[in-house]
């Protein structure tokens, strides 16, 4: 039996019974209540995937039907419902969350790199649709006046999504080598990282006081810089409502028992339309100012009418 045709037999099962559906989630405080089995559901099992880095099975995520349930990457996301798969976004934030400014680095040991002398020089990326570089270039670009296209980026990897294709002025690392070796080899001027920051004292922040900048552009935009949240296969949410409700609360409970745990401080993965409506709005605009999507794409394009509710 193919893969479609397995997702299609889950999604018929009757009502009255319990669903397993294939999930991909990562291990995050989170998530924890859902992996340790401290929440579960009288209606669904989700049967998590054993992956140890969630975005190394994106391509899974996008390329087949292989998940019911799958923590993706927003710009993946967005490549893949604009080359027509089908998926929907759930609103709900999933990850460690952080914010995006002090991501831009160059190696101290080798002189500063400041943000009006760019143009130039060579950047590494992981990859160039990668979310957390999105969101760099967005800032890069609407906030310090940088021209992008006068930068040298250097990829490591291409998209998620099979369709689309990295522009041909980028750069494709040769095999074998690792970013950070060629940052403190000088063979990048400075790069994007995101969750793989090596505590080192040679990497600063190209963004100045990176911390107080994240703080003064939420102020300012009301928008949070998040990198993934939950697709639904677009089947499962059109005939069963009911199981996708019962997946976000899931989630919701998941991440309060978190929450209860670490209390205070500022929420970088709400929950619910409202709460990151300005946020995908922007990256959208971001992702087309980029020529990440083929389009421009509005916020309610990305829900359908089970997940556009949820949490409201």
């Amino acid at each position: 039996m193919n893969t479609a045709s397995m997702n299609t037999a889950s999604i018929n099962t009757p009502s009255t019974s319990k669903l397993s559906l294939p999930t991909l989630l990562g291990n995050y405080a989170g998530t924890q209540g859902i992996r340790s089995g401290a929440i579960t559901s009288d209606l669904i099992d989700l049967q998590i995937a054993d992956v140890k880095v969630s975005n190394r099975a994106f391509p899974r995520v996008v390329r087949t039907r292989e998940f019911q349930v799958a923590e993706l990457a927003l710009v993946t996301f967005f490549q893949a419902r604009a080359y027509g798969r089908p998926l929907v976004l759930m609103p709900a934030v999933i990850g460690a969350g952080r914010t995006q400014h002090q991501c831009l680095v160059y190696n101290a040991e080798r002189g500063p790199v400041t943000l009006d002398k760019l143009a130039g020089k060579r950047i590494g990326i992981r990859a160039h649709s990668q979310t957390t570089v999105a969101w760099i270039r967005g800032f890069l670009q609407n906030d310090y006046g940088v021209d992008l296209d006068a930068i040298q980026w250097v990829t490591f990897e291409g998209a998620h999504v099979a369709e689309f294709d990295d522009p041909s002025t980028l750069e494709r690392a040769a095999e074998g080598k690792v970013l950070v070796d060629m940052l403190f080899a000088g063979e990048l001027d400075a790069a994007i990282i995101g969750s793989g920051m090596p505590d080192d004292a040679r990497l600063q922040p190209v963004v100045p006081d990176p911390y107080g900048e994240a703080q003064a552009w939420s102020e300012r935009t009301g928008a949070i810089p998040i990198n993934h949240m939950v697709a639904i296969d677009a089947d499962l949410a059109a005939s069963r409502p009911e199981v996708v409700r019962e997946v976000y609360r899931l989630l919701r409970e998941s991440k309060r028992l978190a929450d209860d745990q670490r209390p205070g401080g500022r929420d970088l993965t709400p929950f619910g339309l409202d709460a990151n409506r300005k946020s995908l709005d922007m990256l959208l605009e971001y992702s087309f100012q980029q020529r990440l999507i083929p389009r421009r794409m509005s916020v309610e394009e990305l829900f359908d009418d089970t997940t556009r509710i949820l949490g409201a």
